[in-house]
């Protein structure tokens, strides 16, 4: 029994930044697993490989994670280019690999799962329907809007939205998926929106602006927390869950949760790869580090 599950493929991960290229495992579960994998809980991760990569899981199990493997045709192999500004980016699918089961999941027990699609396949409604019954289910939305035509990502709609984010306690999603899911433009609008579809905990992150959150007819305003150095911007949303999934899980409140968040965010944006600071250099920056409030 973890006190988070996080289900999520593993990919290959190609970052090109105007700085430099680099080839590193990557996908929410890897990015989430690194920075909540030295916290006080019980943790694990449920993915997917094709047999040429297997040595990502090998890699973060020697990290002191608990890895389960399902089998996979293929790895996710993703491309991601960004220009010099780190909130946007481009991306190609060079590979993809074979969707998650509700059979395949269905003896993983655990107090909150946390769902990292990389893509629309990824995990059908009836998973969602299955883990819902037994935990509460977290989401990172970004996959459920992307698809792959010709190795390029293209935005969609998500065909199940309606029946599943019932199913969703929590939500995270950037400012663009937003409008995806709901048709708005300002964050706040789709916020409730979300939250009226049956999200009770929903989060929308706005880059460099900061983030809110809304829950029980409340906004909670998150500032960001300026970085000392910009270097690649590759998982800081999964490192935002990992943050606040741990401090919702200890009894904090939305702010408290968030503003923790978003100092972890902020520590893995000054470097390449995954977070790899401490709760110390997160409570550093919480007491002494520059805030910009959101303007949602």
């Amino acid at each position: 029994m973890f006190d988070i599950c996080c289900i999520g493929h593993l990919t290959h991960d190609k970052v090109v930044t105007t700085k430099k290229e680099v080839h590193m495992a990557g996908g929410t579960s890897f990015y989430f697993s690194n920075a909540i994998r030295n916290m006080d809980l019980s943790y694990g991760l449920v993915t997917a490989l094709g047999q040429d990569e297997i040595r990502f899981a090998h890699a973060l199990r020697e990290k002191g994670i608990d890895v389960q493997v399902l089998p996979s045709a293929h790895t996710v192999y993703f491309e991601n280019i960004y220009s010099g500004n780190l909130d946007h980016r481009t991306q190609r699918v060079l590979q993809i690999a074979d969707p998650f089961t509700v059979e395949q999941l269905a003896d993983v027990q655990a107090t909150v799962f946390h769902l990292g699609p990389l893509l629309a396949h990824d995990m059908p409604l009836e998973l969602i329907q299955s883990l819902a019954a037994r935990a509460k289910v977290s989401l990172d939305v970004q996959g459920f809007l992307r698809k792959v035509e010709n190795q390029q990502v293209l935005p969609i709609d998500w065909a199940d939205k309606h029946a599943a984010l019932r199913h969703i306690h929590i939500l995270k999603a950037n400012e663009h998926e937003m409008e995806a899911l709901t048709k708005q433009t300002d964050p706040r609008t789709g916020a409730r929106m979300l939250n009226e579809w049956g999200v009770q905990e929903v989060l929308i992150t706005l880059g460099s602006k900061g983030s809110i959150i809304y829950s029980n007819g409340i906004f909670y305003d998150i500032p960001a927390y300026v970085p000392a150095a910009v270097t690649d911007a590759t998982g800081c949303g999964d490192t935002y869950m990992a943050g606040y999934l741990y401090q919702r899980h200890h009894g904090a409140g939305f702010q408290e949760a968030g503003e923790f968040a978003a100092a972890m965010a902020s520590l893995k944006i000054e470097s390449s790869g995954p977070f790899s600071g401490t709760y110390d250099d997160i409570l550093a920056l919480l007491k002494q580090g520059q805030k910009v409030m959101p303007v949602a």
